[in-house]
């Protein structure tokens, strides 16, 4: 009798033990992290040698970002993004980082801020007129003509991941702050040792505006990975990205 009563007790307490293994799995899954909104203002328009301010207000929910690991202005007159210029940001804390710069003739410039917080990244981007705005060839001027206003792409870029692991490549997008649903998005890879060979990745959009992938880095090597977004209308964007591969 007292064998039949411990065997029930115990089998009670298996029974018990793998009900909490199961609710422990189902309680770890872990929800994407909330989207960084980068709201940056510029001044619109200047003289020539008057200070353009630039101001990035960083945040995620309702919480201010004072921890960005880099926030960089990047500033390009029109049709001459491969010479732009690179500017670090101050931290004014509050979520807010600041720069300034000036600009020494007529034109169209553009001032794109890099922003990167907590495994995500995103870069917002404005046009500043100095002086008459200049005057541009038309082919230099469709350099950046699918560059679309309102548009604001978070990579959770992958950190300290090795060789021959299999990784989740996950990107939220907007449009006018609001979710970009529906949308085409590619991500293409290739690694520094054979920069021949792409591959292309599609993504699926698991939730509202957010699509993910999975990819298997199989070597130690440094890779490229560059996001392509398309919708049905004219959007089409491409961002891109390193990531460095361990043993």
């Amino acid at each position: 009798m007292k064998r039949k009563v411990g065997l029930f007790i115990f089998i009670v307490i298996l029974g018990t033990m793998v009900a909490c293994s199961k609710e422990d799995d189902i309680t770890t899954e872990v929800a994407p992290p909330e989207p960084l909104k980068v709201e940056l203002t510029v001044t619109e328009s200047v003289d020539v040698g008057e200070t353009v301010n630039m101001e990035a207000l960083v945040t995620q929910g309702d919480e201010k970002v004072e921890d960005a690991s880099e926030v960089v202005y990047e500033i390009w007159e029109e049709g001459k993004q491969d010479e732009s210029e690179m500017i670090d940001s101050v931290n004014e804390k509050q979520g807010i980082y600041s720069a300034e710069s000036t600009f020494d003739h007529d034109g169209t410039f553009h001032i794109q801020v890099h922003v990167t917080a907590r495994g995500l990244h995103t870069m917002p981007k404005a046009t500043v007129i100095v002086g008459d705005g200049g005057h541009y060839e038309e082919d230099a001027a469709k350099e950046d003509h699918h560059e679309t206003e309102g548009f604001s792409m978070n990579f959770m870029k992958p950190e300290g991941i090795e060789a021959d692991s299999e990784q989740l490549l996950h990107v939220q997008l907007e449009l006018d702050a609001e979710p970009l649903e529906d949308a085409n998005v590619r991500y293409e890879i290739w690694r520094e040792g054979n920069p021949e060979k792409h591959e292309w990745v599609d993504a699926e959009e698991s939730t509202s505006g957010e699509y993910s992938a999975s990819y298997t880095f199989l070597e130690s090597d440094t890779y490229t990975v560059v996001i392509h977004v398309e919708d049905d209308e004219e959007l089409h964007e491409h961002s891109e990205y390193e990531i460095k591969v361990g043993k």
